[in-house]
């Protein structure tokens, strides 16, 4: 009698976990509702945006910064609050070469299951360091592993913070170090103008990562391709240019 209650249990505990998980709303809900951006689709201009997470690495990030800078491209970085603390000049050196910094929370939290204030907790020391290291105020944050929920979405507003995914077809999995090959022909094969893809700089070894952009960078560039910010395809597309808009403002009234 007592293993039948205990398979009942066990049961009832992964039916419940099955619905919880099958509750979570999907992409296309909080797409159109603007709370989350997985890309920009745009007609007229080639624009696509690399973003790296978790960084910045004292081994890795500038060599990273190195090559965009040899094809004059700009990038997205969602830096983790006290590895910047820990580096500071990296992320300064990224500010001063025109790329974009935005927030991956402080501590590279785990989001899932977490309540609002713990999240938001994260959120908003992540952004006070960024702001005293490099003077410039984020409003772009991406949760580790990409997770999202209503929780999620809810720290971010009440931070005043949009969430920033990647594009399905451009995460190109580096962290599994999956060989330069597959990286290479995962951005390359899938890229469409308006494209967010998905790197790390850090996180273990990232060699795969900076190979396979050496190869990206140019082969991209030669076909027509401009390598900018989240925030500029923000403004190229009219759902999301007041947004670009009114985040310029603020940044500017912090500066």
């Amino acid at each position: 009698m007592k293993w039948c209650l205990s398979i009942i249990i066990i049961v009832s505990i992964n039916f419940y976990g099955i619905q919880a998980d099958a509750a979570k709303k999907s992409r296309f809900y909080y797409e159109k509702k603007g709370d989350i951006v997985w890309e920009v689709p745009m007609k007229d201009e080639k624009l696509i945006a690399l973003t790296f997470d978790d960084g910045p690495d004292p081994k890795y990030t500038p060599t990273i910064l190195n090559l965009l800078q040899k094809y004059g491209a700009k990038a997205t970085f969602f830096v983790v609050g006290d590895r910047i603390t820990s580096f500071p000049k990296l992320a300064q050196r990224e500010v001063r070469e025109g790329h974009e910094l935005a927030n991956h929370t402080y501590s590279h939290l785990k989001v899932r299951g977490q309540e609002v204030e713990r999240i938001e907790q994260e959120i908003e020391k992540a952004d006070e360091r960024i702001q005293a290291i490099t003077g410039i105020k984020p409003y772009l944050f991406r949760p580790p592993t990409g997770y999202y929920d209503d929780r999620v979405v809810k720290a971010a507003k009440n931070q005043q913070y949009t969430i920033i995914l990647w594009s399905w077809h451009q995460d190109t999995f580096d962290w599994r170090n999956p060989g330069v090959g597959k990286i290479v022909s995962q951005v390359l094969n899938h890229a469409r103008s308006g494209d967010i893809v998905l790197f790390h700089d850090t996180g273990g070894d990232r060699t795969q990562t900076i190979e396979a952009l050496k190869q990206i960078l140019p082969k991209l560039k030669e076909e027509g391709y401009k390598f900018v910010t989240v925030s500029e395809l923000l403004k190229h597309h009219p759902n999301y240019k007041s947004l670009y808009l009114m985040q310029q403002q603020k940044q500017h009234s912090v500066q």
